[in-house]
């Protein structure tokens, strides 16, 4: 059974810095397309960064340059650090993971962790 469990959100003021972690079983992030998703109410899921089992990530426009997503094998975690961040950052925050091993696959994300929230004030 696949569990995916986010913590870290917090409340930070603009121009702060955060790391998102997800603690994973079931699955080995190291060998998989993994990422992370943002929403806020109202609107569509976002990518925000995913990253396969070559390291290989990419992130959304918006976020290039002040995220970086990176995978501790040892833990078997997921994190995300995020800096200079914007009120706009602000949003509920999901790790997710695909049963494939590249993201250019277009695969589908089966596995989600409840997501953790992120607050950013101007």
């Amino acid at each position: 059974q696949v569990q995916l469990e986010e913590s870290g959100g917090g409340s930070v003021q603009a121009g702060g810095s955060l790391t998102l972690s997800c603690a994973a079983s079931g699955v080995t992030v190291s060998t998989r397309c993994v990422g992370w998703f943002r929403q806020t109410p109202g609107k569509e899921r976002e990518t925000v960064a995913t990253i396969d089992r070559y390291g290989n990530a990419n992130y959304a426009d918006s976020v290039k340059g002040r995220f970086t997503i990176f995978r501790d094998s040892s833990e078997n975690t997921l994190s995300l650090q995020m800096s200079s961040l914007k009120p706009e950052d602000a949003a509920m925050y999901y790790c997710a993971a695909t049963r494939l091993d590249l993201c250019t696959r277009m695969p589908g994300w089966p596995y989600w962790g409840q997501g953790t929230q992120v607050t950013v004030s101007s």
